[in-house]
């Protein structure tokens, strides 16, 4: 039993590689791997791709911080596009819109 148990476990790690490599593999996402955040794009991505969290990514919270802190502090290196999200990330956030903060974040945690 512990033997088939480490292969189920070995060949689900193994596939869960395999669909990350093939995602970034795409060349819808080749210029977002090079540059000065490629490395932090490649983390956040695979971390999202990797989470096996209810609430999909609310375990990449931090990679995806870090992300965003490189692109605002690298605006030369991304497309106008990309840079007028953000300002509608900024614009929505200074206006009367309410972002509610993911459901993991907002459960009581236990006292110790």
């Amino acid at each position: 039993d512990l033997l088939l148990c480490s292969w189920m476990v070995d060949r689900y790690l193994y596939s869960i590689d395999v669909k990350v490599q093939k995602a970034l593999d795409c060349p819808c996402v080749a210029d977002l791997k090079t540059g000065p955040c490629g490395n932090g794009f490649i983390d956040a991505f695979s971390c999202f791709l990797r989470s096996t969290e209810v609430e999909k990514g609310s375990d990449c919270v931090q990679p995806f911080i870090a992300l965003q802190n490189c692109i605002k502090e690298n605006p030369a290196a991304f497309s106008k596009e990309i840079l007028e999200e953000e300002e509608k990330d900024e614009e929505a956030e200074k206006s009367n819109l309410k972002v509610r903060a993911p459901a993991w974040s907002r459960e009581s945690k236990p006292k110790l």
